[in-house]
């Protein structure tokens, strides 16, 4: 595409909002009209004033988000790869390393809704409709826990959503009580070092190393094997039996690794598989739940689990239609499965992994 259009709108659109400033001085331009103005007036307040007509359920920004959002952010706003997470991050704020979400640091839900429009899908800004925004900006909301499955996003029912870190902030007052430390007249120059020397250097196994022997050294620690004792790699001389099932039908297998598509963002399964967002999901099905060791449950599975609860047929299927129905507090933003086919073909396909 030529620059010359560009630079057409550019210059176009600079005129008009400076046209009141400088019209009188160069005779040049005019007084923009209320028309618009209002064309470019589209941020939202975090009053919820200029808020636009529309709404946007959960169920709806799932499927949305899914199309739009999670290439990036991932299927339930966990983040993918460097792309920022935008769900999760409860009380991290105080960490080393804080995890900055919607749900966890962002202070009006303005800022989203403007954002979202404005600039989203990377790529595709501001192709997304009001009722899209709403529906996005209501999944995002779910993912952080901040709103049920039920809820439809609109303009009136925005200032209901209270956002968890809204009284986290201060006003910057640094210009007035600390820039002033830092003027000519108050700098030090009195008892400098002559030079600057490097006394030690960081053993961390994730700095950068400055020389090839360094890179050698990291490289055989990291790749060292872990010795396992004999005694703890030997299976239990008694272990109880699990009642054998019956071989799954090949083609609801084959669906259910489709539908798993949706599962394997924060699931793995198979050869190698380890825990992630989520727990990894081998010999799941017609075992006890919360049995995956390294994985911190949430306290609602964990009451579940010591309640007797075993992911059969059953409670798999009422598990995944409405996961946060079935456990109180559970960790999972998945709104869930609404066919049960695919519900079937899921169950199919997790079998298959012992």
């Amino acid at each position: 595409m030529s620059k010359f259009p560009k630079f057409i709108a550019g210059t176009a659109l600079a005129t008009l909002i400076a046209a009141p400033a400088v019209a009188d001085v160069y005779g040049l331009g005019r007084e923009a009209l209320p028309e618009e103005i209002a064309a470019w007036n589209v941020d939202i307040s975090p009053d919820g004033s200029n808020l636009p007509e529309g709404s946007g359920s959960v169920e709806d920004g799932e499927i949305l988000f899914s199309d739009n959002c999670a290439a990036c952010h991932g299927e339930f706003a966990e983040g993918a790869g460097n792309w920022p997470k935008l769900a999760g991050g409860d009380d991290t704020l105080a960490n080393d390393d804080p995890v900055k979400t919607v749900g966890s640091y962002w202070p009006y839900l303005s800022t989203v809704f403007d954002y979202v429009h404005r600039s989203m899908p990377f790529g595709a800004a501001q192709t997304l409709s009001y009722d899209d925004t709403y529906a996005i900006t209501a999944y995002i909301l779910y993912s952080n826990f901040l709103v049920d499955d039920d809820f439809v996003l609109s303009k009136e029912t925005f200032m209901d959503v209270e956002m968890p870190n809204a009284d986290g902030f201060i006003i910057d007052d640094r210009a007035e009580t600390e820039y002033t430390q830092f003027t000519e007249a108050n700098a030090c120059y009195e008892n400098c070092k002559d030079s600057v020397e490097i006394t030690m250097r960081a053993t961390v196994l994730d700095v950068t190393p400055e020389t090839e022997e360094e890179a050698s050294v990291q490289e055989a620690s990291e790749e060292a094997p872990v010795e396992v004792a004999a005694a703890e790699t030997e299976a239990p001389a008694e272990e109880a039996a699990t009642p054998a099932m019956a071989e799954p039908d090949p083609e609801l297998v084959a669906a259910g690794e489709n539908v798993f598509k949706k599962c394997k963002a924060c699931h793995k399964v198979g050869e190698g598989a380890k825990n992630g967002t989520g727990p990894m999901l081998n010999g799941i099905i017609g075992h006890p739940a919360g049995a995956v060791e390294g994985f911190k449950y949430s306290s609602g599975l964990q009451d579940a689990a010591a309640g007797g609860l075993v992911w059969d047929q059953a409670a798999m299927t009422e598990f995944l239609t409405k996961p946060r129905d079935f456990i109180k507090g559970t960790k999972m933003s998945f709104v869930g499965l609404k066919d049960q086919e695919d519900i079937d073909a899921v169950i199919a396909y997790l079998s298959t992994f012992e």
